[in-house]
Parts: C-alpha cells; structure tokens; sequence
C-alpha cells in the first residue's frame, strides 16, 4: 500500500505569517484589471497578506459571469509585483492547474463543486504530482464528510503535504438564515480524523450576505478554526458575482479586529473545574444511553404488537403528535426547536428501523432480509 505523506501544520507551511487568524481575502471574481488591483492594494493596507481572486468560475446556469478566462492570471501576476502579497485562485481541471502554475500562483484551492467529483480530483492529484504547493480543498456541496477526507488523501497520495480544508457550507433544502448551513459536527469531523489538517472558514459563502461574516467568522474562531477566507470588493454592491456577500477592506478590517482569539490550554485555568463538570456531562451522557436503549426495547414491543395485529409501522398522527409535543417541551427546558427536532427525528428513524427489522424479519448477510421463524 501506498504510504501518505503526514499533513503539515500551518505553522510550518513556510509561507507568510500563519499565526491565527490566518487571513486570505479578495473579491469573488477579478473582473477587471483596474478593479483586481485596486483591491489587492486596499487588503495590503490593513495587512492581508494572502490575496484570492476567481478567474474560472464554475457557475450553474451557463449564461451566468462564469469569470473571466486565463487573462486574470497576469492581473494576479502584477498584483503579487506591485504589492508582494501571495497569490491564489481556484482551479477545477487539469488545464487550470497547468496554467496556474506556470504563472507562478501561490497556493491553490479546489472548489465545492470540483471537491464532490473523485475523478476531477484524481486527475487533478495526478498534474500536482511532486509539485510543492499549498492546495486548499473546499467541502463538498452535500455534507459527507468521507468525500470531503477522500479528496484530502487522494492529493496526500500525489505528495503534497501543504494541503488545508476550507469550510463553505452545504447545499440544504430546509429554510434557513445561511446560503449553505454550516452543519459544524462535519468539519468538527474531519478534524478529528486529521488532527492536524489545517481548517479555514469560508464565511461568505456560509453566510450569503455581509451582515453574517462576524458571528460566522467568531463561532469559527470559537471552534479553534486556524484561519478564515473572506471575499472583498473595492465596490461591493457592484460585483459581478455574489454582491451580496463581500465587503469592502475598511468593513474586513472591522471584522478581524472584533475577533476574540480562544486558547486551547490557557495559562491560569483550573483543570480541576473543568474535569468536574466533564465528569458530570459522562454521567449525563451514559443516562441518556440508558434511556435510549430502554426508549428502543419499548419500541420494538410496539412493533411486535404491529405486527400481531397486521398495523402500519408508520402512524403519522401519532408522530406528529410526538413531535408538537417535544417541541413544547424543549422550549420550557430551553432547548431550540431546531435541536430538539433533529433528535426526535433521529430516535424516530431508529425506531422505525427497529419496528422494520421486526416486521419483516432479521437483516442476513449482505443485508438481505431473513425471514422470521
């Protein structure tokens, strides 16, 4: 088996200053000379030192601002000339990667969209082969955690050992604040996996619009999060792309100042106070399991009188009536709905799985159904 090479820490990146929070910043999309550059100067002013710019830009609709081609390269060229900023851009095939790198890009960073294709992020391992170069691997648009680490290993596997996560949020059907809800357990996950891969928020895309960016951008923090990548516009209100989500570099610079930077071991905490009250949060969590598993022996009894008396699993009035019920409930114990809601629905999944089995016998090898005796 092919041996991976360890994932470097940002702190030995060897690239600009990586202290927390490490920033990267610029527009969704260079639009033009005049504008690429005069925001590449703004950032510098309030310290950026890491400037990103689209010039492909995979878009849904064909008709849409898909970016401006190849010839936003030498813009960021002169951007890197005249400012010395580091520069970046997204590539999402192998001609893009090629292109990149002869015109000298710094770091590299794959697309929600390009992240969710093992194939285009196979070849695109295979251009990057030996090359040592920062890469940036943005989740996928749904969230799966396993594709998103099956895309961070595949470009392990090419050698590289700079290789970050940026978390933009997921595609989601439910209403929400969010232009791609956070759903925080996956990059959570991820980083538990790789301990040390180095995480980046995407607020922007997160959020969906300026007024998001500061509590995204803190709850990142908050998460121990080691950077963040925010959009920013000379003329935000007139992007070409994604107006409603960047800000201009006076708003940015507004935004990092107002960060609280967290401690993972801070000097002077009581560890004693901190053990007890884990202690009783494993306490509660093993009663809570107590409780679930005597919740379940109490569903598969339902299931067994389900079937005795030839009744559907289902009963949607009852589940309604459970749901309206535990909603009222979590709100007097101060639970949000949206909390509540997913963990009834949970315990109901598992109970029909259960009520399932019962019904139509044991699940067998392969997953084949074995009828009950």
């Amino acid at each position: 088996m092919e041996v991976q090479l360890a994932i470097k820490k940002l702190a030995d990146w060897e690239i600009v200053n990586t202290e927390k929070p490490f920033l990267i910043a610029g527009p969704c999309s260079a639009e033009t000379e005049e504008q690429t550059l005069a925001s590449a100067h703004e950032l510098r002013k309030i310290g950026i030192e890491v400037f990103r710019a689209g010039i492909w830009k995979p878009r849904t609709r064909p008709d849409s601002f898909e970016g401006v081609g190849s010839i936003g390269l030498k813009w960021l060229q002169k951007v890197k000339k005249e400012t010395g900023m580091l520069i970046s851009t997204e590539v999402a095939n192998v001609k893009h990667v090629y292109e990149a790198l002869r015109a000298g890009i710094d770091i590299l960073w794959i697309g929600a969209r390009t992240t969710a294709n093992p194939f285009a992020i196979q070849e695109i391992a295979d251009a990057l082969h030996g090359m040592d170069i920062p890469v940036l691997v943005k989740n996928p648009v749904n969230p799966d955690a396993d594709l998103w680490l099956g895309a961070i290993e595949r470009l392990q596997k090419a050698g590289i050992t700079r290789i970050g996560a940026i978390h933009r949020g997921f595609s989601g059907f439910d209403h929400s604040i969010y232009r791609n809800p956070p759903s925080w357990q996956i990059p959570i996950e991820l980083k538990r996996r790789l301990p040390d891969l180095p995480i980046l928020c995407d607020p922007s895309h997160i959020g969906g619009k300026r007024e998001l960016l500061q509590s995204i951008s803190q709850k990142a923090m908050d998460l121990n999060y080691d950077g963040l990548m925010i959009e920013s516009h000379p003329d935000p209100d007139n992007a070409w792309s994604d107006a409603r989500q960047q800000v201009s570099a006076a708003s940015l610079q507004v935004i990092t100042e107002s960060l609280v930077l967290r401690q993972v071991k801070p000097e002077g905490i009581n560890y004693d106070t901190l053990e007890d009250l884990r202690f009783k949060i494993d306490k509660y969590d093993n009663e809570l399991l107590d409780i679930l598993q005597k919740r379940m022996e109490t569903a598969e009894a339902i299931g067994k009188y389900k079937k005795r008396a030839n009744m559907t699993i289902l009963q949607p009035s009852r589940w309604e009536e459970v749901v309206g019920n535990s909603l009222k409930k979590g709100r007097k114990r101060n639970l949000s709905d949206r909390f509540t809601s997913k963990i009834f629905k949970a315990i109901h999944e598992e109970s029909i799985s259960k009520q399932t089995t019962i019904m139509n016998g044991e699940p067998g090898v392969n997953g084949h159904i074995k009828k009950s005796e």
